[in-house]
């Protein structure tokens, strides 16, 4: 069935434009207008949408043509319209940049495949009248996407403006749908993984609302919701159901807290449609686990907030426990460190729940980043044994094998053919550490790339 519905692309010529920042501003002035605006974010991301979601008060969803096929993106952003004025979509890195030398899952190859229009966002630092020809470039260099507007970020001055405004208007065919002028006041810190995550300072969050007041004074906002009116009909293929037949509603345990927030809203929403109640899990004021038949302890930052999640012993103990009596667990990147032996930081070392041999170590370089591919082995309860299971990872820290630990002797679930994996063994790199019903991976997994990981788990939570 085709659908209608306004929507639009934010997009840059390279990464470090801006787009976040115009994207955040453009989400928290519609919002503050009185719409309803759903937030998509390109790629293999958890942090922007985190502020997304702030902005908008609508939970962000990520569109990924490595984790998902086409159908999936497409009913993805379908099957939200109905509920929303509007759908804004975030690109990543440069318009153009993608998995390959042909541009594959580049945020232009999305707006393709949505018919999207794209506004674009070109940073005003050092550069005056050259930005006509960079524009250019854009729009000449793939005729099948629609370049409906450009807004110019970081704007020094009104000198710096009049050049830059006045070479566009003489050189391109672009409409200027605004400027946003430079501030530090109005930047949200980095960490080594990007910015840092909404919810983790509060503080942080009156920026988001300087942001929708700027867009609001500084971008043509009416003029940008009348070029996403302007996206025609697009076809939704429609989406599959989970059916499981449990023997009851098991509860499963979600670790949601400032430690732990990388958490895909399709991931939780599969538990839930295969049968699961989901529980949040404070890692630190929960005091047990005792009561719950499943955990799922995601993505995050436990090495900033190390110190105090050891001192809840009692959340460790309870979760170590779980483990050995055979609950099912899943755990990932930032659960993995949280099941460890430790974490080792240059604070010091902090004692973490024990539950599989190895220490999980900091290091001031990335140990794994982008995408990963992972063929399933037999050991494992959660996936299909052959299957290959694209995701992505995305982490400054390693596995360290204490003396007398042989990691040949660990079970893992995946062998890593894309990706740094856990642990090298005998020239094949594994992922996935093993216990009972327990799997621990640096492997972020979206629920679209295999739907029997929910079924699996809410089949082996439902047993007790």
């Amino acid at each position: 069935m085709a659908t209608e519905f306004p929507r639009l692309m934010i997009a840059a010529i390279q990464g470090m434009s801006g787009k976040t920042t115009v994207t955040i501003g453009l989400l928290k002035a519609l919002r503050d207008r009185g719409l309803r605006v759903q937030p998509y974010k390109k790629g293999p991301d958890y942090i922007d949408p985190s502020w997304a979601t702030i902005a908008s008060g609508v939970p962000c969803r990520n569109l990924d043509a490595i984790m998902m096929k086409d159908d999936q993106l497409i009913h993805s952003l379908c099957s939200q319209s109905d509920r929303a004025d509007l759908a804004i979509v975030e690109g990543a890195m440069g318009i153009f940049d993608g998995f390959d030398i042909d541009g594959s899952n580049s945020s232009a190859e999305l707006a393709h495949l949505l018919d999207i229009p794209i506004i674009l966002v070109v940073s005003g630092q050092r550069i005056t009248r050259s930005v006509a020809a960079l524009i250019n470039g854009v729009v000449q260099f793939d005729d099948r996407i629609n370049i409906a507007g450009v807004v110019l970020n970081r704007v020094a001055r009104p000198r710096h403006q009049r050049i830059m405004t006045g070479a566009i208007e003489k050189y391109c065919q672009v409409p200027i749908l605004g400027t946003l002028p430079k501030g530090d006041d109005i930047k949200i810190p980095d960490r080594h993984l990007g910015l840092v995550p909404a919810g983790e300072e509060a503080e942080l969050l009156s920026r988001v609302d300087r942001l929708g007041e700027l867009v609001e004074e500084h971008l043509d906002i009416d003029r940008l919701l009348a070029i996403a009116k302007s996206a025609p009909p697009i076809e939704d293929p429609g989406g599959g159901t989970i059916q499981v037949d449990l023997p009851r509603r098991p509860r499963i345990g979600v670790f949601q807290d400032r430690a732990f927030s990388f958490y895909y809203p399709e991931n939780l929403e599969a538990l839930e449609e295969a049968g699961a109640d989901l529980v949040t899990v404070n890692a630190f004021t929960t005091a047990d686990v005792d009561d719950l038949d499943g955990l799922y302890i995601g993505g995050g930052f436990p090495e900033v907030m190390a110190a105090d999640l050891a001192a809840n012993e009692s959340l460790k103990a309870s979760v170590k426990k779980a483990a050995d009596k055979g609950l099912p667990i899943y755990a990932e990147c930032g659960g993995l460190m949280y099941l460890s032996q430790g974490i080792r930081t240059a604070e010091g070392y902090f004692p973490m729940c024990g539950v599989f041999p190895c220490e999980i170590e900091m290091t001031s370089k990335p140990q794994g980043h982008g995408y990963a591919f992972q063929r399933i082995r037999t050991n494992n309860p959660y996936f299909t044994p052959g299957d290959l299971i694209p995701g992505h990872e995305f982490h400054h820290s390693r596995a360290v094998w204490p003396e007398g630990v042989d990691p040949a002797e660990q079970a893992f679930a995946f062998e890593t053919e894309r990706g740094k994996g856990l642990a090298v063994v005998n020239g094949i790199t594994y992922d996935g550490l093993i216990y009972r019903q327990t799997l621990a991976t640096y492997h972020h997994y979206h629920a679209a790339a295999q739907a029997l990981w929910a079924e699996n788990f809410a089949k082996m939570a439902a047993k007790g």
